[in-house]
């Protein structure tokens, strides 16, 4: 087992088991997190019987960095996992301060159709410590803090829940990497039990959907997963989302040219979103050279956006980053394995 991958609550338990004081879980967390050692030797202030059955019941490694692509306020990793595969993570430097957006599974089975990680199917969920890992090591590489994390990289963070929650107990625990709640957002597509589920757990993180769609028509034709959860039950769970915790939602729409961007389209979405207590955030599109879609332009997007902001409809475009870098999800991943 991974170290990285346990709770401090979890590591609490392993120290009790083994006759050991769980505030020695701590001391632990305090030298993985806060003065951030790579080797159980380095931990001083543990006794050595104690060093020696953490070496024995677990490992301290790191994931690997193939490459790394920099650009604008951004900075693209590509990492190798213990068993070969690959995924991707992404450092976008805002004004408020250093964003990293992390893939919760190698590939996706969601199979958006203007989604580049979908391209390269499912082949299992993150362990809970290969996302920590890809704060770590961006953290140890940049000199940096990490403020904010957004879990919208490659791969559905809900089709991947457990690790994803424990994910999120561990950056967001104070002994740990210490990021606020609210500055943590989860992204699904729409698994409308995993929504309820998190309703239920009433988690101070941000929730995001990945919408893209105003009406069943489109978001089925660009979004397989709408045949399952169609637009009226994401709705419907998002409507009990924010009954039952009163935060904010965020509705992430990308930009697709003659397919969502529309003025028919952004006044539908509108009146879908009438009276939430949402945002939306519209996407400009990154393009690839294996997906028909192209980006909307600059002047539509902003007729779509003023639509909105007419019909009272909290709106943002995200600014755009790494035009110059393999800016889509999972593309930097994809063109290495095909060898460009």
């Amino acid at each position: 087992m991974n170290i990285y991958g346990k709770t401090l609550k979890d590591l609490e338990t392993y120290f009790t088991l083994i006759g050991e004081k769980k505030f020695k879980a701590i001391q632990v967390y305090d030298w993985l997190y806060k003065k951030r050692v790579n080797s159980f030797d380095e931990m001083t202030n543990v006794k050595k019987l104690v060093i020696e059955k953490l070496k024995e019941d677990f490992s301290i490694n790191k994931l690997n960095i193939l490459k790394v692509q920099n650009g604008k306020n951004v900075h693209k990793y590509l990492f190798e996992l213990e068993d070969g595969n690959k995924i991707e993570a992404v450092l976008m430097n805002h004004d408020y301060g250093n964003s990293l957006c992390v893939s919760t599974q190698v590939g996706c089975n969601m199979g958006c159709g203007f989604c580049e990680s979908g391209r390269l199917k499912k082949v299992r969920n993150l362990e809970t410590y290969e996302m920590v890992s890809q704060i770590l090591i961006v953290e140890e590489i940049q000199k940096i803090r990490i403020s904010h994390v957004v879990l919208m990289g490659i791969g559905e963070p809900f089709d991947n829940y457990d690790n994803v929650m424990k994910f999120i107990d561990i950056i967001n625990d104070d002994h740990g990497i210490a990021i606020g709640a609210r500055h943590i957002t989860v992204s699904t597509c729409g698994i409308v039990p995993k929504i309820r589920e998190f309703t239920k757990e009433k988690r101070q993180v941000n929730l995001a959907i990945s919408l893209h769609a105003p009406n069943d028509e489109i978001r089925n034709k660009i979004m397989k997963i709408n045949k399952v959860y169609p637009l009226k039950e994401v709705m419907k769970a998002v409507r009990d989302y924010l009954k039952e915790n009163h935060r904010k939602i965020t509705f992430e729409y990308i930009m697709l040219k003659d397919v969502n961007d529309g003025d028919e389209c952004a006044l539908e979405l509108a009146n879908l979103l009438k009276g939430l207590t949402a945002y939306v955030n519209l996407i400009p599109y990154n393009e690839t050279s294996h997906i028909e879609f192209k980006k909307t332009d600059r002047d539509k997007i902003m007729r779509f956006y003023d639509i909105l902001k007419k019909n009272k409809i909290n709106v943002t475009v995200r600014k755009e980053f790494g035009s110059e870098v393999s800016a889509a999800c999972g593309q930097l991943r994809s063109n290495f394995e095909e060898g460009k």
